[in-house]
């Protein structure tokens, strides 16, 4: 491809960019921000062209025109392959230099895509750019029976493996990164990571496998065999099982997404992997943690080798020729060079008989029996003031995405998993692609075919204005400041009061949760009455506690089929006289206790509510409560005077006060028109208001919070 020149290899895909095209292909225009590139280019976008004419009609909406490659290639220019009406085609964009906005396709640049680019919008893919040359796991062919490996553009001959099932059986590439093992770039490897069918001797049924395939990136082919074929390919198992009884494992086979947590270094990431269980009895999905060194080390083990197809799988116990494939050729100039005798090895050992395991041998993350299924993983490590965190954001199929750290118990090997937020971010169910932004912003970027969204990291202010609140929350990115939860800067100089991730003790905090103010609500007796209380972490258990005066002991709510406790609340399906009491709705989370909520519940007895409305009385109009001089020709009888007479006298006033504040709320009446308008409108406020307490804004996005739906 003619064009730009590429610039240092740093470069990374965009996750997720599989946009619809809709703009000319000879001015193509920014529509979403998708991910952060490297610096000096600003962010990177999703593009997008109108149909090529070829059996479809410029300008069909539903062309199969979709963008699945698109890398930094230097500091003024993108690489951009797209599926082109199922003709794929790559060409540079010219993105301008830092504080522009210019983007612009350049014709001369345009090239078929085969090998390069997917023919399908969907489906697997994987692909990174190193030195120029673009590297991609992907089906070539429109049938989908042509899956490689390819390495294309550059100044060096194309590379691809060859068409062999004991290669690649029906893979599903599901990333691509460049990890080097040193500071020489000759020893810098390509590292793909993919499922496969494989099928064992004992058995007609084929499973499902996670692989990771490493090949050299100097690899250059071979002289006589393997010509413009990898001569260093190799691949080895990754396996994410939990240990059970008896030696036997559930193993989570289906790898669903890898996210690279970089290192200062950058020669040992800490390799984060999302599988998903091809299970029939449960479903679940688990992330595993690989180390570089212990890929390595598989790699540098033994090769697997079987005698036939109908033979199971054993460590190759002849010699190795020299040199051995995917490491350093040391006195050969290129893999050209390399003695036959080496290359036929290598096409008759491509697999490593030791798999990898994943760090402690067993998952940091299991979540089972989910409404939906996890598809995209980005962590993100968070300095707290008890160490690092590492946050993991898991998006699912169904457009939600879940915020979860993972934390060590100290008198223990096991681990403790915390759902910190589940954010809904759009309406209709989609398989969300996530990506983090780099640098001081926080932001976590979610896309999918109808857009793309912008969602931080955290929202510290959600978690209440009390110290407890803050501290039970749990997030690494919050601590209390001594006035408000607020994000943790480790370089700031303020003074952090609170900040307990790993323990969440706040039992000693001075917060007087007794002091929560009391709310009045009246039911009639045999009728159904509702006592809201959500607690503010799903993490907390919840107790109600009951105190009838003039008894001071509060005893424990019993349920029944009478009285039923809900997720919301506290549920009295027929309400009897001896009802009557304060309610107390406690939570219990780390030993630590507090009030929620405090009802007076108020039993108005049948006898009265018979007695005060009479049959005749029902007939009569409502009207209101609160006059309108401007709008009705004379103050109306307040409808709620009636109820005075099943209180006693001590509590006229009390009653008449939260009467007066239910009906008319704090707003004055100040309209000149559409008095039908405001009967309904207060009509219902006061059905509302009835139901529930209603929440400040502050409180209705906890956890778990729901984003605004776009």
């Amino acid at each position: 491809m003619a064009g730009a020149q590429p610039g240092e290899d740093h470069a990374s895909p965009v996750r997720g960019c599989q946009l619809p095209f809709g703009t000319p292909i000879t001015g193509v225009k920014a529509e979403r921000w998708v991910q952060p590139s490297e610096p000096g280019l600003g962010l990177t976008h999703c593009h997008r062209t109108p149909c090529r004419d070829r059996e479809l009609r410029v300008g069909e909406t539903d062309c199969a025109n979709y963008i699945r490659v698109l890398h930094p290639y230097n500091r003024t220019h993108l690489l951009a392959c797209g599926t082109g009406a199922f003709h794929p085609i790559c060409a540079f964009i010219y993105v301008g230099h830092r504080g522009e906005h210019t983007f612009s396709l350049d014709p001369a640049s345009v090239d078929p895509g085969r090998g390069r680019c997917p023919h399908e919008p969907s489906g697997a893919f994987a692909s990174t750019l190193i030195g120029g040359e673009l590297y991609t796991g992907l089906t070539a062919d429109f049938l989908g029976r042509d899956p490689g490996i390819f390495r294309s553009m550059g100044t060096r001959s194309a590379l691809r493996t060859e068409v062999d099932q004991h290669l690649l059986n029906d893979p599903k590439f599901v990333a691509a990164h460049m990890i080097p093992d040193n500071d020489d770039r000759d020893n810098d490897k390509a590292y793909f990571f993919f499922t496969e069918k494989v099928v064992e001797a004992d058995s007609k049924e084929h499973t499902i496998v996670s692989r990771v395939v490493r090949v050299c990136v100097n690899d250059a082919g071979g002289q006589r065999v393997l010509v413009n074929k990898w001569s260093t390919f190799n691949k080895a198992r990754l396996v994410c099982s939990v240990p059970g009884p008896g030696g036997i494992d559930t193993y989570f086979d289906e790898l669903e997404d890898i996210f690279l947590l970089r290192t200062k270094d950058g020669k040992s990431p800490e390799i984060y992997a999302l599988f998903s269980t091809t299970s029939h009895v449960f479903q679940g999905s688990a992330v595993c943690v690989y180390r570089m060194a212990d890929i390595r080390e598989v790699f540098n083990g033994p090769f697997a080798h079987r005698e036939s197809p109908h033979h199971h799988w054993g460590a190759y116990e002849g010699r190795v020729p020299y040199p051995r494939p995917g490491v350093p050729r040391r006195q050969y100039s290129t893999t050209k060079d390399f003695p036959d005798e080496v290359l036929h090895f290598a096409r008759a050992h491509p697999l490593m008989y030791k798999p990898v395991y994943a760090r402690h041998r067993r998952p940091l993350l299991v979540m089972t029996d989910l409404p939906h299924r996890l598809r995209q993983l980005v962590v993100d490590r968070v300095e707290a003031e008890d160490g690092q965190h590492d946050v993991l954001f898991l998006g699912t199929d169904a457009g939600s995405v879940l915020k979860v750290v993972v934390l060590q118990k100290t008198s223990s090997s096991t681990t403790e998993e915390i759902v910190l937020e589940e954010l809904q971010v759009f309406k209709v169910p989609f398989a969300a692609s996530l990506a983090k932004e780099r640098g001081s912003r926080q932001m976590l970027y979610v896309g999918s075919s109808l857009g793309v969204a912008q969602v931080q990291l955290h929202q510290c202010e959600t978690y209440g204005t009390a110290c407890a609140e803050c501290c039970l929350a749990r997030d690494p990115y919050c601590t209390w400041d001594g006035s408000a939860c607020t994000r943790y800067q480790p370089s700031s100089k303020r003074r952090y009061r609170r900040q307990d991730t790993r323990h969440s003790n706040p039992a000693h905090q001075l917060d007087d949760f007794e002091s929560t103010e009391k709310k009045v609500l009246y039911g009639a007796e045999n009728n159904s009455t509702f006592l809201e209380c959500v607690p503010r972490s799903p993490q907390a258990s919840v107790q109600w506690f009951v105190q009838r005066p003039p008894d001071e002991q509060r005893d424990e709510v019993k349920t029944d089929d009478r009285i039923l406790q809900t997720e919301q609340g506290l549920l009295f399906r027929k309400l009897h006289r001896h009802d009557a009491g304060i309610y107390y709705c406690k939570t219990l989370e780390h030993g630590f206790t507090q009030t929620v909520a405090k009802t007076a519940l108020e039993v108005i007895a049948s006898e009265q509510l018979a007695h005060t409305f009479p049959r005749e009385r029902w007939d009569e109009p409502s009207r209101l409560p609160c006059p309108e001089p401007r709008l009705v020709p004379q103050a109306p009888k307040a409808w709620f005077k009636d109820i005075m007479h099943l209180i006693s006298s001590h509590n006229l006033q009390r009653v008449e006060e939260y009467c007066t504040r239910l009906w008319c709320g704090s707003r004055p009446y100040h309209r000149k028109s559409k008095l039908a308008q405001d009967k309904h409108a207060l009509a219902g406020v006061d059905v509302g208001k009835k139901g529930r307490t209603a929440k400040p804004h502050s409180e209705r996005s906890r956890v778990p919070r729901q984003a605004v739906a776009t």
